[in-house]
């Protein structure tokens, strides 16, 4: 069985980048971002979605601009990371009730 750990970040792979989502409806593959506060990691918990160019790429154009290094201008365009982190939640949340109605194809057991 898997730990709550997994089954948060399964479910933030599963969601995709918040901010893609947030921007252009679209769902694409995220990196798992760590939330920090007074420059340390809060906790596993406190993690965001981000597909690799809105966190690690170092992008900063017309398009987009990566958390990394550009916090202030990221969060300028998206929103807190705080802010970013309470859509997740509650989009993790829809998505945990849905597969309650509609189990994923690796939930399904062989009949």
């Amino acid at each position: 069985m898997a730990t709550k750990r997994e089954q948060w970040f399964q479910a933030l792979q599963d969601l995709g980048c918040i901010v893609c989502l947030n921007e252009m409806n679209i769902r694409s593959e995220p990196d798992i971002h760590h939330i920090h506060r007074n420059n340390r990691r809060v906790d596993d918990f406190h993690t965001i979605p981000l597909c690799p160019s809105h966190h690690r790429l170092g992008i900063r154009n017309d398009v987009a601009v990566s958390r990394h290094p550009w916090k202030r201008e990221f969060e300028k365009r998206y929103g807190t990371e705080w802010e970013l982190f309470e859509q997740t939640k509650k989009r993790v949340e829809v998505l945990l009730q849905m597969r309650q109605v509609v189990p994923r194809r690796d939930d399904e057991t062989e009949g």
